[in-house]
């Protein structure tokens, strides 16, 4: 990998672009320390020209939100024949679109909160649409990351103006039941639950602010879970990833509620590597340091084209008989 050069593809056009600035020049650095010809492209509307003149052999997508983990970017560097670290278009489209996610994991019989999803239109009617759907309840942009647009409502009152600004960054979104309990974060690697993290807002709820404020957050790694739960977490989310027929590093969003049952939120196929990033945390405490595991991504990315999907059908069948091979790595560190 040392002689090939790399692409770091950060910035983009979405919400998050900030954030993505913050985990491709981590990236960057990460890759330079350890000997690779690493350069940052910045994108925008002329990425293609970008990519063409720069010649890269290698991608590492750093793109977080639209058109950066959602399949866009992953198709023109397909059209372009440059490998890509992480998932594919498909992967990436269902799991960035919150309702396609949710009914891949009902259809695998996976936990998944109740929800409905509404569209500006719906939105005339939101007492007939929410019904007696109830409340606590959780208001979100159906394709949107990193908590940007999402509401907590107590009552209807609170839901009327949480729909007005989720429909401000999307024309659909999804109200979802609220689940009182842990909030835990699962690492994938390869295929591979490597550990997780349990996220405990200091204040409110793991919104935007606490997750990118440092100090506004505790994370116990591993979670305050027993063993018997943690590795059913474990053996859920790596269940959650490959439904969605997720590659590379991925992170599965869960909640754990006061009564033991889990719950699959939602999969990010373009996790954050930020110093305040939850991954890093979770690799890290599996003993795999920030360079290795940026390292390990690249690696990957020279796959991208040449996996069979045999190989994974393999995997999802010696998982559904035994997830016990499958998490045992990440019990190791609990």
């Amino acid at each position: 990998m040392q002689s090939r050069k790399i692409g770091v593809l950060l910035g983009g056009l979405s919400s998050e672009r900030e954030v993505s600035l913050r985990t491709g020049e981590a990236v960057l650095a990460a890759l330079r320390e350890r000997g690779h010809d690493a350069i940052p492209i910045y994108v925008d509307r002329d990425v293609d020209v970008a990519l063409r003149q720069e010649k890269i052999d290698v991608a590492f997508i750093a793109l977080h939100g639209r058109w950066g983990e959602d399949g866009c970017i992953q198709g023109l560097l397909e059209t372009l024949g440059i490998p890509y670290t992480g998932s594919d278009v498909l992967a990436s489209a269902l799991a960035m679109h919150k309702g396609k996610a949710k009914e891949l994991f009902r259809l695998h019989n996976l936990p998944t909160p109740a929800y409905y999803t509404l569209t500006a239109a719906d939105a005339a009617d939101l007492e007939g649409a929410h019904g007696d759907f109830g409340f606590p309840c959780v208001v979100k942009p159906i394709r949107e990351g990193s908590s940007v647009g999402v509401t907590i409502c107590a009552s209807f009152s609170e839901l009327v103006p949480a729909v007005e600004a989720a429909l401000c960054f999307d024309d659909e979104i999804l109200v979802e039941r609220f689940i009182v309990g842990k909030e835990i974060s699962v690492a994938i690697v390869d295929d591979r639950a490597i550990g997780a993290v349990e996220i405990a807002p200091r204040a409110g709820f793991y919104d935007y602010a606490n997750k990118y404020t440092k100090g506004a957050t505790e994370y116990f790694v591993p979670p305050r879970l027993s063993p018997e739960r943690y590795r059913g977490v474990l053996a859920q989310a790596l269940r959650a990833h490959l439904a969605l027929g997720c590659r590379g590093a991925t992170r599965v969003d869960m909640m754990v509620s006061d009564s033991g049952n889990e719950f699959i939120l939602e999969v990010n196929t373009v996790p954050g590597l930020t110093p305040t990033s939850l991954l890093p945390k979770i690799a890290d405490a599996a003993g795999i340091s920030f360079g290795e595991l940026c390292e390990q991504m690249l690696a990957g990315a020279t796959l991208a084209t040449r996996r069979g999907r045999g190989e994974r059908r393999v995997l999802q069948r010696a998982f559904v008989g035994d997830d016990r091979r499958e998490v045992q790595a990440g019990l190791e560190h609990h």
